[in-house]
This record gives C-alpha cells, structure tokens and sequence, in this order.
C-alpha cells in the first residue's frame, strides 16, 4: 500500500508527540520532586525575599532601563541623522562611535565609566548616573542603525513633498520623516528595551548598596546567604513580568506594521 505525502508527516507528527510524552513521564517518574521543591522554590525562602525584591530590585531594574534608554534614545537619534547628513565629518564620527560601541562588550564599558574613568580623571559618578552613562552609549549606537533603516525606508517623496511645500530641510525630518521612521522601527525599539532590562544585571560591578541592588545582584546576595536557587528563581520571575508584556507589544507592533504594509 502507498503511504502519501500527507500521510507520512501525519505518522511522522505522531511518533515525535509519542517521544516527547514519553520522555515528560519518565521525567515525572524519575524526578525527586522534593528535592527539587528546596533547591528551586522553597516557600519560606521564597517568602523572605519579598517586599525587598519588589520595592528595591525591580525598581531598581525599571530605573536603571529606563535611564540608559532615554540616552540611548536621544543619543541614537543624534547619531542616526549624523550618519545620514551630506556633511562628512559627522558621517565620520557617526561611523566610528557605532561600530566602537557595538564591538565593545557593555561589560567594558561598566568598567570604564565605573572605574577606569574615576581613576585616570578623578571625578566618580553616582551609580545612576554610571548606569544611565554605559547603558545609554552601548544602546545609542543599536538604536541609530535601527533608527537609520527606519529612516531610509520611509519613501523619498515624502521629503520631496514636504520641501515643496516651502518646508525646511530639518523642520520636514522632524514633522514628517522621523514620526513615520519611530512607527516603523517600534518593535525593534522595544526589543532593544528588553535587552536594556537584562544588561542592566551589569551594575553589579559597580559595588552596589543594598538600596541600590538590581533583581541579579539581590537574587545572588540572597543565594549567598543559604537561599538555594530559590532566590534566583524569583528573580528570574521578575525578569519575565518586565520582558514578557515587552515581547508581546513588539509583536503586536509587528502585526500592526504588516497590516499596514498590505
């Protein structure tokens, strides 16, 4: 008997469903979940986290993305319309800023601005002010090439038109190109938030005080007290209420974007 195209993908289907519940039995059968109870999420330790967890690390965390986003932003649109200018030295110097701070790891940076620069200038920043410093600059050079594919792909008469009209050069970038490039580049900007969120977990170089933990450094301190992992867990917890609603918003930008397009 021929067996059909469709008929094998359906067996085919059906074997890797009968090996995954297999494999989530065994799991189940095997697995000490006690054990796995108090080394993951044990109630008591899970219960003397909070509100420490929400009231200082999260915060902490929403504060510090949020700072080195608003540079970013800033600084990425600067650098976006520098690298698109007919001047060339401003190309120059757009240039070599974005592909150093993309090639550089962020954690040089936080060492830089947390340590290098005090020493070789002799001015120490606030942790904020660091944090808001090296997240900033290390985004500023993604959100310029993301900002400066959004602007190429609005449509050159849209310039032109506005010109027509009697408008100046800077005045129809920023009433009439930049609106339309944001609304084209927004998932990606929101991606580039959710990255923001988890490179913020780099301020534990700076020496933190306790009010100034982020949900990584509190989640390690903790564990280093006898936690277990359970601390870890939560803050891991934490992380996902912050870049779960991110995800989502990107993709719905996404769709909205492709909606559009048709």
């Amino acid at each position: 008997m021929t067996v059909s195209a469709r008929q094998r993908a359906r067996i085919s289907r059906g074997a890797q469903y009968a090996v995954l519940a297999a494999a989530v039995i065994v799991l189940i059968v095997v697995a000490d979940w006690g054990q796995l109870q108090r080394a993951f999420f044990d109630p008591a330790v899970a219960a003397a986290q909070f509100p420490a967890i929400i009231t200082v690390a999260l915060k902490n965390t929403l504060i510090y993305t949020a700072l080195g986003f608003v540079v970013g932003l800033s600084g990425g649109v600067l650098l976006a319309l520098m690298r698109m200018s007919s001047v060339a030295p401003y190309r120059w110097l757009a240039t070599i800023y974005i592909e150093f701070f993309r090639g550089v790891p962020a954690l040089l940076v936080f060492i830089a601005f947390g340590y290098g620069i005090p020493t070789a200038f002799g001015v120490r920043f606030d942790t904020y002010v660091t944090v808001m410093l090296a997240l900033g600059m290390v985004s500023a050079a993604y959100i310029a090439e993301t900002l400066r594919a959004g602007l190429q792909a609005v449509p050159k008469g849209q310039l032109e038109a506005a010109r027509s009209l009697g408008m100046s050069h800077s005045r129809a970038m920023v009433s009439i190109v930049i609106p339309q490039a944001f609304r084209i580049v927004l998932p990606p900007l929101t991606n580039e938030v959710i990255l923001l969120t988890k490179d913020s977990s780099l301020v534990y170089l700076l020496g933190l005080a306790l009010t100034q933990y982020e949900l990584t450094k509190f989640g390690r301190e903790a564990i280093s007290s006898g936690g277990g992992l359970t601390p870890l867990v939560l803050a891991g917890v934490c992380y996902l209420i912050i870049t779960v609603p991110l995800g989502l918003l990107a993709r719905r930008f996404e769709s909205r974007t492709e909606r559009k397009a048709r």
